[in-house]
């Protein structure tokens, strides 16, 4: 699977934008996906996970109640809804995606074969 991640930006603290993840390829159902975030000197961090049904979701404690993934299997896209953004959301954004991770291990970054380009989130103060 090939992912195409688009939607950043920059934004004022508390303002919003979505990250959108377009697939091709077949069985997107089949994967399990995830965003990550890098800021600059930092390490892959993980924000948010989906199931392939979409059933079940996973946060990162820092945006819960703030940003929101989603999935349309029929469209072959994931989205992610970034609300209240803070200055230290700025990063530049992964999608990945992986036929094996499981909810209990879809934090790892290790366990994604596939990866978007990343596009860059920038939150002013």
């Amino acid at each position: 699977v090939q992912l195409q991640a688009s939607g950043g930006g920059l934004v004022q603290a508390g303002g919003s934008l979505r990250l959108s993840c377009a697939a091709s390829g077949r069985s997107f159902r089949s994967y399990a996906l995830a965003w990550f975030r890098q800021a600059a000197g930092v390490g892959r961090e993980f924000v948010a996970g989906i199931s392939r049904s979409g059933g079940v979701t996973r946060y990162t404690d820092s945006v819960k109640g703030r940003f929101t993934i989603s999935r349309d299997n029929a469209k072959n896209t994931m989205l992610l809804q970034m609300n209240s953004l803070k200055p230290e959301d700025t990063a530049v954004y992964y999608c990945a995606a992986d036929l094996s991770i499981g909810i209990s291990t879809m934090t790892m970054p290790g366990g994604y074969e596939y990866w978007g380009q990343g596009t860059l989130v920038t939150v002013s103060s």
